[in-house]
């Protein structure tokens, strides 16, 4: 065993990298070490045609925290390659990794993390009891055992049911590659002549990877031209004759939900064969190491730290196979506009759903009213949406305290109605820095926060029948809605690449208390108050309450619905926006005030 310092470029990686040569029956792996060696082992195992260098960005962010060690997997990179085939055999690869567990952390045992075929053969180690030992936890990602693959296939060919047949249909479409490494020469002759050399343009234009130095490796067509073997010899043996294979130690499957290669349904079941099971999505593609490695470190991380002691993290609670008694258990859910009304009524309706709810509102003592009335499962918190400093403020204390949200609910809202030659600048300035500005404020800080996190999520925006209901007393108002309608839409369209669906709310009527609060432009105080107090009477006859609209709020999100109108009468100006645009304008011509 050899031990040769090495640094990578700059660009690449921002720690020190350690190399050193681990031999292994008849290869010598380069083996490739990052942080302190007293602290817990992160052992890292790359997939085909990868090197070490597809975790570069996951290897660092570990590293702070970790001993983190990589490898060049017997023929690729500065790994040498085995005499003939017969090198690629599963049990061999697995020995390997065994020697380099040996080698790095010859007292404690590994946390073990791969992807693809570095996934797939490191379930060999992980379920054969004679070495598990040496493995503390495992996540893999992409990489199935192949003998559980063949047991969910002979299950769904025993139970042919739609569902099953379309699993079936799925994972052998997208197994196109497997078939084709099959043939013999053709494949080693296009890895070096036609793919290996454009490997990093195809990565970018097929799976959207961006080049980073680094990854791909220059010898990756010739690394690729020899691990075609791994197809050859591994696969459909195990297909036909499936082992009994159980994993003793926990486990943790990350499942990228765009994995163009390896679907999610094989994930299904893998708990009759191991006792201590994390099943977590990803909203990435095959190539999640390098896309997305800040997810991928923090999901190994929160589990390495679990394992070692911690307590789990939400997002590790929601994961952990069964653990979930109610629909949104492990769940965290910010509602701002929760003090009252329908705010209020929403973060009711999603505790009692099993969530954590952050209650925010401008008046504290609301929010904690609020709060106190559901439990110790809600937070309450001070906020003035139209502020985006105080919102980025709230928004990183939340993520602080309790975690990144996995929904978000913008209600906080003002009324105003009156004539629009009676509306001044300073209050279209505050109706629209609050009812639209606020929206935009909670979209885009929490919206960033969700993307990065990488696990989905979704928006909820409450925007109004007004939006589509034109009224010659509610410009200010109507305009601030229909334009919270159009935000709504437009930021689906983004977010839905990260997994975010994003609904817009559209009450009519609701029997809240913004009426006591809205401002009805130019009349004076004991008009104000009239105006006030004949609005409140009207809408407490209508006799719908904020329960209701909660309601469709929590089904929005379960069903990721994009408008919603709530109550008879957003329904049918729903309908005449659409079909009746001519009667709806004329109708807006009534004042609704006197």
């Amino acid at each position: 065993m050899t031990s040769v310092p090495l640094r990578f470029p700059e660009e690449a990686s921002q720690l020190v990298v350690r190399r050193r040569t681990v031999r292994s029956g008849e290869v010598d792996l380069a083996v490739f070490e990052q942080g302190d060696p007293t602290d817990p082992t992160i052992l890292l195992v790359h997939g085909f045609p990868d090197t070490h260098r597809l975790w570069d960005g996951v290897a660092d962010l570990l590293a702070e925290n970790f001993h983190v060690v990589r490898y060049d997997v017997r023929g690729a990179g500065d790994s040498t390659a085995p005499r003939d085939r017969s090198g690629y055999r599963a049990e061999l690869l697995s020995e390997d990794l065994i020697a380099v567990a040996d080698a790095v952390s010859p007292r404690e045992p590994v946390h073990l993390v791969a992807h693809d075929w570095g996934s797939i053969q490191c379930w060999e180690p992980v379920t054969d009891h004679a070495v598990s030992h040496r493995i503390k936890s495992y996540t893999s990602i992409s990489g199935p055992s192949m003998d559980h693959v063949g047991h969910w296939i002979r299950q769904r060919l025993r139970k042919p049911t739609p569902a099953h047949l379309r699993q079936l249909a799925a994972q052998l479409t997208h197994s196109w590659y497997v078939y084709l490494h099959q043939v013999p020469l053709l494949p080693e002759l296009l890895w070096r002549t036609v793919i290996g050399p454009n490997w990093a343009k195809l990565l970018e234009k097929v799976e959207g990877i961006r080049h980073v130095p680094g990854h791909p490796v220059p010898t990756i067509g010739a690394d690729a031209a020899r691990g075609v073997q791994l197809y050859r010899l591994n696969i459909f043996n195990r297909l036909r004759s499936p082992r009994t294979r159980t994993a003793d130690l926990p486990v943790q499957i990350i499942i990228p939900t765009r994995d163009n290669y390896v679907s999610a349904g094989l994930a299904q079941g893998v708990e009759q064969w191991i006792g201590k099971l994390w099943r977590r999505t990803l909203v990435a593609g095959h190539w999640a190491p390098v896309s997305h490695p800040d997810a991928i470190a923090r999901m190994v991380e929160e589990f390495v730290d679990h394992i070692q002691g911690l307590p789990m993290t939400r997002s590790l609670q929601r994961a952990r196979g069964g653990s979930a008694d109610q629909e949104f258990t492990h769940q965290l859910v910010v509602v701002t506009g929760a003090g009252r009304g329908i705010g209020q009524a929403t973060a009711r309706a999603f505790a009692h759903l099993g969530a954590e709810v952050v209650v925010a509102d401008l008046d504290l003592d609301a929010a904690r009213q609020t709060a106190a009335s559901i439990g110790p499962a809600a937070y309450p918190y001070q906020v003035d949406v139209a502020d985006e400093d105080a919102m980025r403020r709230f928004a990183d204390d939340v993520a602080a305290e309790h975690g990144v949200p996995d929904i978000v609910v913008n209600n906080a809202g003002i009324g105003m109605a009156g004539a629009f030659l009676d509306t001044t600048t300073a209050d279209w300035r505050r109706v629209l820095d609050v009812n639209l500005l606020g929206v935009v404020h909670g979209c885009q800080i929490f919206g960033a926060m969700m993307a990065e996190h990488g696990e989905g999520g979704h928006i909820v925006n409450l925007a109004s029948a007004a939006a589509y209901t034109p009224s010659r007393t509610m410009s200010a108002y109507a305009t601030s809605k229909a334009a919270v309608l159009m935000l709504s839409d437009c930021v689906r369209a983004e977010l839905a690449d990260n997994g975010i669906g994003v609904s817009a709310i559209c009450p009519g009527i609701v029997a809240t208390d913004i009426t006591n609060t809205t401002k009805f432009t130019g009349a004076d105080d004991v008009e104000q108050q009239r105006l006030r107090q004949k609005a409140t009477k009207a809408y407490a006859r209508r006799g719908f309450g904020p329960e209701k609209v909660a309601a469709d709020i929590v089904n929005a999100v379960r069903s990721g619905a994009a408008v919603v109108p709530v109550t008879p009468e957003a329904k049918i100006a729903r309908f005449g926006s659409r079909f009746a645009p001519g009667l709806m304008r004329a109708a807006a011509r009534w004042d609704v005030t006197r």
